[in-house]
């Protein structure tokens, strides 16, 4: 049978302490033990079972860790209070002194600080490659490289990875792939493709209410444990914790994920199409036009679609700020960073989400400051959308190739 994640999680079954259909909320920081010697053993690293502190693990972080990882596939799951904190906590675990990375060069603006700016204060080098290239990928692995990092679909460019070759270049030379999955959840599942680990920062489609913050570390449950060690395990001694009510919280919204990525992929993809027949520079995954297209198309649960996350690039920045003004005036949408709410959001990533990446390199990698990020929202009539938001363009003179 063909694996559906979505299947996955509506087959799991959690009942609250008093036969609620929603499992109870943990409501504590710590836990008691009915014996010393459990508490030692805990102590020791024997915690299947056990409750120790919240920092460490709790109930309703384990309901949406187990909820998390049927949805990916993956044995566990450990849940964070950000997507950086499962970013960072990885990378920790996985590199020491004097180890390297390769990374694609198209990725979250906090990721590339973390690894440009912050990992060479322990050593950690980071090489970042076009990771459309295979042979470039393969080229900048050294004897030190530990790692490969991407993202699924790339933040701003909308890049895909081909994460069976990258899991295959992996397997050669002994090193793990993480995969960054947030811009497609459902739409794509890495750690069947061969990932070691998949993040997400759950605070966009998979919360999908932009009320919280949140992030999630799949993989197998001894890399789990191991960040979870209270001797060294980089996810329990950064401290990056989900509080028990927002770990409850995202699990009701994780229910629905299927139905809203369903929306959001049929929405983007009516306005990408509509968009490149009136001749803009449209970037999507789901058009033939993207040069990923057929890679995607290989890759995704077709179910889901291409995902809700579109690119348009304008020519300018400040025409791209006069036509961001003008849809979020006409209700069209916000002009707010993030993604996978349900109105849709817009900003300009070289000056937002993607400025901690120098000018030129932004140049190199092809991101214009004109370019505009769009996270299709779930509107029910797309078709009035997709008018009102032609008659923004018109109005700012955005011009067609």
């Amino acid at each position: 049978m063909k694996f559906n994640p979505a299947d996955k999680i509506q087959d799991l079954q959690y009942f609250g302490e008093f036969g609620g259909v929603n499992p109870s909320i943990s409501d504590s920081s710590t836990y008691t033990f009915l014996s010393a010697k459990t508490m030692f053993d805990t102590f020791e690293g024997n915690t299947e079972g056990c409750y120790l502190y919240s920092r460490h693990s709790s109930p309703s972080n384990l309901y949406l860790g187990e909820a998390l990882a049927a949805m990916e596939g993956t044995e566990s799951a450990n849940v964070t209070a950000s997507g950086m904190g499962a970013i960072t906590a990885v990378l920790l675990q996985l590199c020491g002194t004097g180890d390297h990375i390769v990374s694609s060069r198209t990725i979250y603006g906090g990721t590339y600080a973390f690894m440009k700016n912050f990992l060479p204060r322990f050593e950690i080098g980071t090489s970042f490659v076009d990771i459309t290239d295979p042979e470039k990928v393969e080229a900048a692995i050294t004897p030190e490289t530990k790692v490969i990092f991407c993202e699924a679909v790339s933040n701003p460019l909308l890049e895909v990875a081909d994460i069976k070759e990258l899991s295959r270049i992996c397997r050669k030379h002994g090193i793990k792939l993480v995969v960054d999955n947030t811009f497609s959840p459902l739409n794509i599942a890495p750690a069947k493709m061969g990932a070691d680990v998949v993040i997400h920062s759950l605070t966009k489609f998979i919360n999908g209410a932009s009320d919280c913050v949140g992030g999630v570390v799949c993989g197998s449950t001894e890399f789990c444990l191991a960040l979870k060690d209270v001797n060294d395990g980089a996810g329990m001694l950064l401290g990056s914790t989900m509080d028990s009510l927002r770990a409850a919280s995202i699990l009701k919204n994780l229910r629905t994920l299927h139905i809203r990525m369903k929306k959001h992929s049929e929405n983007a993809l009516y306005l990408a199409q509509q968009f490149e027949k009136d001749g803009f520079k449209v970037v999507y995954p789901g058009l033939p036009s993207h040069k990923g297209h057929l890679l995607f198309k290989n890759q995704m649960n077709s179910e889901y679609g291409y995902g809700g996350m579109l690119t348009i690039d304008v020519g300018s920045l400040e025409r791209a700020n006069e036509l961001m003004e003008m849809m979020q005036e006409r209700n069209l949408g916000y002009l707010a960073v993030s993604l996978g709410f349900y109105k849709t959001l817009f900003s300009a990533p070289g000056t937002s989400t993607s400025s901690e990446i120098p000018l030129e390199e932004q140049e190199e990698m092809g991101l214009s400051d004109g370019l505009i990020r769009f996270s299709i929202g779930l509107d029910n009539d797309i078709e009035r959308t997709y008018s009102e938001m032609k008659k923004c363009f018109q109005t700012a003179h955005v011009a067609s190739n």
